[in-house]
């Protein structure tokens, strides 16, 4: 089964015109032309399509995009870190709700509203205790800094290479790599790089990699990031053979 170049438009909110700069562009493809020259796309380009729209919204242009795209062929399993992710996202959109309906409800009963009960959910500041208890407060307004001082365009590439890594590592625990191997360390190597890069936290050291990496699986939070438990053994099992052999 497939569906019209304009049927597809319809029903993912967006227009002929750019679906077929999407096809220009190796993004979607369609999975036949037909003779009288329309395009036409089968389920496997409507879910390419879905990943498309869907790190569009996380703020990636179109070469960030195809760079995901060219690294990860598989769309069931890039679909499901992505879906990590939108739920991540539905998490704090659903308190930003509850959020603003206690304030409304407050004011129209008259109560006394509460700061700490206004902005929950409405950015990244929400874990500043956590850090500033992990890392001290010179290490949250490190960070807190760095994050601000970026562009939305910087924030998105930030966003892709951790995005990334994620999918990565998924991918390998999925594969069933061993946390020694070739292709978990490389991962390890690439997952110490990007720490480093983030100011504000600690030296690469490897008390800091092996009780980071012991969060990833404590931590359900952190575990989401890499599908789950089996995914997150694995981060921290490679991380800590990293930790061993290098630092």
């Amino acid at each position: 089964m497939d569906w019209s170049i304009q049927e597809v438009a319809r029903l993912a909110g967006t227009t002929s015109r750019t679906l077929r700069h999407y096809g220009e562009v190796g993004l979607v493809e369609p999975s036949r032309i037909g003779s009288n020259g329309y395009r036409y796309y089968d389920e496997h380009a409507l879910a390419r399509l879905q990943r498309v729209l869907m790190l569009r919204d996380l703020g990636l242009g179109i070469p960030a995009i195809a760079q995901v795209l060219e690294g990860h062929q598989d769309n069931a399993q890039a679909l499901s870190v992505h879906l990590l992710w939108l739920q991540q996202e539905k998490d704090r959109i659903d308190r930003q709700i509850a959020s603003v309906e206690t304030t409304i409800r407050k004011m129209e009963e008259g109560e006394q509203l509460m700061a700490e009960d206004m902005f929950k959910g409405f950015d990244h500041t929400r874990y500043k205790d956590e850090v500033e208890e992990r890392w001290g407060k010179q290490a949250y307004a490190d960070s807190d800094a760095w994050w601000r001082a970026l562009s939305a365009g910087q924030k998105a590439d930030w966003m892709q290479l951790q995005h990334r890594l994620a999918v990565d590592w998924v991918a390998a625990a999925r594969a069933g790599e061993h946390p020694d191997g070739e292709a978990a360390q490389a991962l390890a190597k690439r997952h110490a790089d990007w720490l480093a890069g983030i100011p504000g936290t600690p030296p690469v050291s490897r008390e800091y990699l092996t009780g980071l990496a012991e969060t990833y699986v404590a931590d359900e939070r952190f575990a989401a990031n890499y599908g789950g438990v089996q995914g997150a053994t694995l981060v921290r099992d490679a991380m800590r053979a990293y930790a061993e052999r290098e630092l």
